[in-house]
């Protein structure tokens, strides 16, 4: 840490506390060539979570983009916005955990899947039905079959 009053690197930590908020270490320090005494927080750097899509590109994990998705299939049942938040929070908690900050498209519609299949069947129909691209009506109804 540089003092702002002089530039010196040379500190020494006087006092160190949790922040307000509990996101951050608050620490303050005294400069040993001015005397100046200052503050500086101390923060987890986020790791942003990646999606790699089918065709190898890959994009930031938009949780927005998820629950629109899980919206449509969940309209007109009795699942509720926090429902849908909850399993995507669960989600995102579940990779973070688990130090995954890639994970390929395939893998989350699949997490998706196994937590809306608990959830509610029709809407997990409908979404695999947008998900797995049936293009048949057998396939469509072998995964209901699957259900029961």
């Amino acid at each position: 840490m540089n003092c702002p009053k002089c530039g010196s690197v040379d500190n020494k930590v006087i006092d160190s506390r949790s922040s307000e908020a509990q996101d951050a270490i608050r620490r303050r320090r005294e400069c040993l060539e001015c005397g100046t005494r200052f503050t500086t927080y101390e923060r987890r750097e986020e790791q942003p979570l990646v999606v790699i899509k089918r065709d190898g590109t890959r994009e930031q994990f938009e949780f927005q983009k998820l629950r629109r998705g899980l919206m449509v299939a969940a309209a007109k049942r009795p699942i509720s916005g926090d429902d849908i938040d909850a399993l995507i929070n669960d989600i995102r908690d579940n990779l973070q955990s688990s130090f995954r900050f890639e994970v390929d498209s395939a893998t989350l519609g699949d997490m998706v899947l196994l937590r809306l299949k608990n959830l509610d069947a029709v809407a997990y129909v409908r979404f695999a039905s947008v998900y797995k691209d049936f293009r048949t009506v057998e396939e469509f109804t072998g995964e209901l079959e699957g259900l029961s």
